[in-house]
């Protein structure tokens, strides 16, 4: 038994997601057939069913980079070794509003957790297969998106210094867990990728009037996810074939 997520090994699919927003891991599951309530414990609300017959998991790991670690290291120890966090994601770049969606090709490292890891000077990337998976799901379903670099950090409520460099380096977006899902992923060998629907503007932070469109631009996010997991588990299949 995990010290935090306490479940039977069988419930969990080697193809995981990594929602923060345990209300998104929620409505993921709606979108499973036969799908079960495996947990939830320390926060960690677990969901395990089946898209299109292939078994999948949905774990909410809430906010920041020790949450992530600890649920990537303990879903690996029940049998996972592919993780997509289908996330939310601040815009850095002036183009970018409320439900646009990102896929993520590397993050600036500026949280603490992936430091225990692996030195500042190794870059957090993703596997390179998930996102040309998330990519290539997004182009079939004619979804707009947006590939490119973000940053990820452990405080919400720091002073907003530094974002115009970001900007002017071309960096998308800001959120807070990206950076330890690639390095204990890339640490580990397990298969890591990532794609965020924004919420706001680089000068306003979760506004009211762009809810609705934010949450249209989540639930499109969350069907690229399902659609790129589910080709990623079609290659497994005829690779082990």
């Amino acid at each position: 038994m995990e010290f935090h997520i306490k479940c039977d090994p069988a419930d969990i699919s080697r193809y995981c997601f990594t929602p923060g927003d345990p209300a998104r891991a929620k409505r993921m599951a709606q979108l499973m057939d036969d799908a079960k309530f495996v947990t939830d414990s320390r926060g960690y609300l677990v969901y395990s069913g089946y898209f299109r017959g292939v078994l999948m998991t949905v774990c909410a790991t809430n906010m920041g980079g020790p949450t992530v670690a600890i649920a990537l290291e303990e879903l690996a120890h029940m049998g996972a070794d592919t993780f997509i966090r289908v996330g939310s994601c601040g815009a850095v770049q002036p183009w970018l509003g409320p439900g646009d969606i990102i896929i993520s090709t590397g993050t600036v490292r500026f949280g603490g957790t992936g430091n225990s890891y692996l030195p500042l000077n190794y870059p957090a990337v993703p596997t390179f297969g998930v996102v040309r998976a998330l990519a290539d799901a997004a182009k079939k379903m004619g979804a707009p998106v947006h590939l490119g670099i973000g940053a990820a950090g452990d405080a919400f409520y720091a002073p907003r210094e530094g974002r115009d460099e970001l900007a002017r380096a071309g960096v998308l977006a800001v959120e807070m867990e990206s950076d330890t899902l690639y390095i204990v992923g890339q640490y580990r060998g397990w298969r890591t990728g990532a794609l965020f629907a924004t919420d706001g503007t680089p000068t306003e932070v979760k506004p009211v009037w762009g809810e609705e469109a934010f949450r249209r631009g989540e639930e499109t996010m969350i069907q690229i996810g399902f659609d790129a997991m589910h080709a990623i588990a079609l290659g497994d299949a005829e690779t082990a074939s």
